[in-house]
């Protein structure tokens, strides 16, 4: 008996996997439902105001909104979604080469190592949250500001409004975790592993039909608008899964197995290294880290002295994307995407630990010692095809900036933020891994009748 890939068409057959999936969807659909609560105390004119203001070319809006699925714009309880714990996330991971006591508990005993890292992730996320909320508040009402219309929100924590504040302070970090929640049950219950990502994605497929519709405003241009998207895209989507799937096959002799009185040959083996190891996790970390200024500057747009205002106007419209020095903020995401693919690929590989690994198996790459020069040679090729993939990642970051530059009438239509670098590296990435896990699905259910053919 034998299973074979059209096992795919009795998916449904399956009790086990349609109840995940059935789960999955059920979880999915209330997720969408909550992120069209609004935060407490809303001002909702001011709000769509403000977006006017911005049009559709407000790329501040526009983007964030592509991530989030539509839960910025409307300043959703949702509208952090779940990236501060990924945020969160990077930071532990990023400190265990660091701090020698963290390193030495991954090491000693990974699988705790591992609960510690999700313990504290969850901990972490809470101040995290917070943060990106008053950030977000403050970042709103600073446009406002600009546009002298009334504030988005009223948040001070001080006087008579402190109360009020604080419970939309703490309603923006509970509906973090409640969307953290519904990923973590969506791993349980649902499809396994892949509850966070399939909450990211749902937000951006969640987005895109309203950008698609932008494009269909203008009869005389619609049409060629959509082919050069649909064909963007489609290159786009390619090149993700080329680079994606890329790997070096690094040649490993494994020694052979005893068979009563005599030994057998060693066994032939290659180990695959990724070409882009760090996935999505360096353009959210870029990112992240390019919103300080702009919330830095929000903190000073009313201020007193004239000089110190227009600094942090201007300090906020550069990082945020938008305005006359807007490619400053594209060449530093560029870079900043190229260096963190660097950092964060030298972590994660570290912590592999593939010297010690293969030597504890008794296994040895033809020509290298074993252990520490084993470790160093797998570094030395694992940083040399980083460098393609950083590279790559780098431009489909910049990928809207670079379009908008020679398609200037897509841009203003906001087509361009269908090819969203990290929008479209999620997609492609969570379909992908959502697809394989099926499949795993189906074969550890292969012995069921319906799933073999005899």
């Amino acid at each position: 008996m034998k299973f074979v890939s059209s096992g795919w068409r009795y998916l449904w057959k399956s009790q086990d996997i349609r109840r995940k999936l059935l789960v999955t969807l059920a979880l999915l659909v209330i997720y969408r439902l909550a992120a069209n609560v609004p935060v407490p105390g809303l001002n909702v004119e001011a709000l769509a105001q403000l977006r006017n203001q911005f049009g559709s070319t407000g790329t501040f809006f526009d983007f964030l909104d592509l991530l989030s699925g539509g839960t910025i714009s409307r300043f959703s309880l949702l509208s952090m979604g779940v990236y501060p714990y990924i945020t969160a996330q990077i930071i532990l991971q990023l400190l265990v080469p660091i701090i020698p006591a963290l390193q030495r508990r991954m090491a000693e005993d990974p699988r705790e190592g591992r609960k510690w890292m999700e313990k504290w992730t969850y901990y972490l996320a809470v101040p995290m949250a917070a943060l990106s909320a008053i950030g977000q508040i403050n970042i709103f009402n600073s446009y406002a500001t600009q546009f002298n219309l009334p504030s988005i929100v009223d948040f001070n924590l001080s006087g008579a409004s402190f109360v009020p504040s604080l419970a939309l302070l703490l309603s923006m970090i509970a509906g973090t975790m409640f969307a953290i929640w519904l990923g973590e049950l969506i791993s349980e219950y649902g499809i396994r592993g892949q509850g966070l990502s399939l909450i990211i994605f749902a937000g951006i497929v969640a987005r895109m039909p309203a950008n698609i519709a932008s494009l269909m405003v203008d009869e005389k241009t619609r049409l060629v608008n959509l082919i050069i998207i649909v064909v963007t895209i489609v290159a786009t989507i390619f090149a993700i899964v080329f680079v994606q799937q890329g790997r070096r096959n690094v040649p490993v002799m494994y020694p052979g197995r005893r068979i009563g009185n005599r030994m057998s040959m060693p066994v032939k083996g290659t180990l695959p290294l990724m070409v882009n190891m760090a996935g999505m996790i360096p353009l959210i970390f870029a990112s992240a880290i390019l919103q300080f200024p702009a919330i830095l500057g929000s903190y000073f747009v009313n201020n007193a002295n004239e000089a110190v205002k227009n600094f942090a106007i201007g300090l906020q419209s550069t990082f945020s994307g938008s305005g006359a020095h807007a490619w400053v903020y594209w060449v530093l995401y560029f870079t900043g995407v190229v260096v963190a693919t660097f950092f964060y690929t030298d972590v994660l590989f570290a912590q592999q630990n593939y010297g010690d690994n293969l030597k504890k198996v008794g296994a040895q790459i033809p020509g290298v010692n074993r252990g520490a020069p084993t470790q160093k040679y797998l570094t030395k090729v694992q940083r040399r095809i980083t460098l393609p993939g950083a590279f790559f990642l780098g431009i489909v970051a910049i990928l809207p900036f670079l379009l908008g530059l020679i398609f200037p009438q897509i841009a203003q239509g906001g087509g361009l933020l269908l090819v969203s670098s990290a929008g479209l590296l999620i997609v492609v990435g969570v379909v992908r891994d959502t697809f394989l896990n099926i499949e795993a699905e189906l074969k550890l259910h292969g012995y069921e009748d319906s799933l073999l053919v005899r």
